[in-house]
């Protein structure tokens, strides 16, 4: 039987914190947040902070400003250090007004594994769109799945040419379900 996989999102409700784009440790935004999103390691300033831009319940998962960057309480990060270590990165994050409690999560895996056919609508960038750098990579996906047997051993990674999407296995979702990890929510892929 092959693993099942899930996007994981941020389950907002009504109540609940929300965090700005991340800041080096003068405080000053960067200018560049996709590589906490890129699927590989980062090589990321000796601090990072995060200003709650609204007051709220503080949730075990939260993504941060524009760049939708994942940050982790240490209940989170505990586990997934615990059951993918080799896949993530966990990077310490001051949260103003909180204790050293969260990390920013980077998934270190890059896996070409969307499967166009399987999927509800695919759209990819084309030369012709002006957008170097891009051909060949997925413009829009509606529907997305991907082939488990692409993924191989892996329990968290992004998928190439959508790195927007972050992934986890069966096997972690459950994990973190099972230990009342807050503010998940999974679609599957």
């Amino acid at each position: 039987m092959q693993t099942r996989y899930f996007r994981l999102n941020e389950a907002v409700q009504a109540g609940d914190w929300s965090l700005g784009p991340l800041m080096d440790a003068q405080g000053k935004e960067l200018e560049d947040a996709t590589e906490f999103t890129s699927g590989r390691p980062v090589h990321a300033p000796d601090l990072l902070k995060l200003r709650v831009r609204e007051q709220g319940r503080r949730r075990d998962f939260t993504l941060a400003g524009a760049g939708r960057v994942p940050v982790v309480h240490h209940r989170m990060a505990t586990h997934l250090a615990e059951y993918a270590s080799p896949e993530v990165q966990l990077l310490p994050v001051s949260v103003k007004g909180g204790s050293g409690e969260y990390s920013v999560l980077v998934a270190t895996k890059l896996i070409r594994c969307i499967d166009d056919k399987a999927s509800k609508e695919i759209q990819v960038w084309k030369p012709e769109d002006g957008q170097p750098g891009k051909p060949g990579h997925y413009r829009s996906i509606i529907g997305m799945r991907i082939d488990p047997r692409k993924v191989g051993h892996f329990q968290v990674f992004r998928t190439w040419g959508w790195s927007d999407a972050l992934i986890v296995s069966e096997h972690i979702k459950q994990l973190l379900e099972n230990n009342k990890v807050t503010g998940l929510d999974f679609e599957e892929v």
